[in-house]
């Protein structure tokens, strides 16, 4: 993962950390909310960590500053054990539910670049979803080897996630006109 990502993510998860009600946020939440605010996968293995390193450095920071509040406000320990177990107990279940989806998907599948293949059309074309600067694409394009890589090709079309969300509400036309086609000949 790039610097820039990196800091993106970490900017994105400090952001909704620092504006959350911390006795409902999980990490699974804080993971979701920074998925759909910048618009890439956080799923994988390494953005997972990071998300995780980042939450936990923020916690590990604030824990005196609760430690204090906690303190002043006379909530009970047992009280505030009760709210993390309940914490951790629904972020385990957010990722089992999660990790079956994902399994009833198939596994995720990637890119030497990392960007996400989400289905392969033929031996040399692909779908792909991509974060180019800043900006999530999907990708329809030809691939072709070199070196025992696979190496995009200007053959394709990159559309943004307005573009795409345009083209994905007129499948509809698009299957009743092959349709008309195809029952004509």
């Amino acid at each position: 993962m790039d610097s820039e990502t990196q800091r993106s993510i970490e900017e994105a998860v400090l952001d909704i950390l620092r504006n959350a009600n911390m006795e409902e946020m999980t990490e699974y939440k804080v993971r979701t909310l920074a998925e759909d605010r910048l618009g890439i996968d956080l799923s994988r293995p390494d953005r997972k960590r990071f998300v995780r390193s980042v939450v936990e450095s923020f916690l590990a920071s604030h824990k005196e500053d609760d430690a204090v509040a906690s303190e002043a406000a006379d909530a009970p320990q047992e009280e505030q054990q009760k709210v993390e177990v309940a914490q951790v107990e629904e972020e385990e279940e957010a990722e089992e539910e999660e990790d079956d989806h994902r399994k009833r998907r198939g596994p995720r599948e990637y890119d030497e670049e990392g960007d996400l293949i989400v289905c392969r059309l033929s031996n040399k074309r692909r779908v792909t979803v991509q974060d180019f600067r800043g900006k999530t694409l999907v990708s329809i394009r030809e691939y072709y080897e070199k070196e025992g890589k696979q190496l995009p090709t200007s053959k394709g079309i990159s559309l943004s996630v307005e573009q795409w969300e345009a083209f994905a509400k007129a499948v509809p036309a698009i299957e009743d006109a092959i349709k008309r086609i195809v029952g004509s000949d």
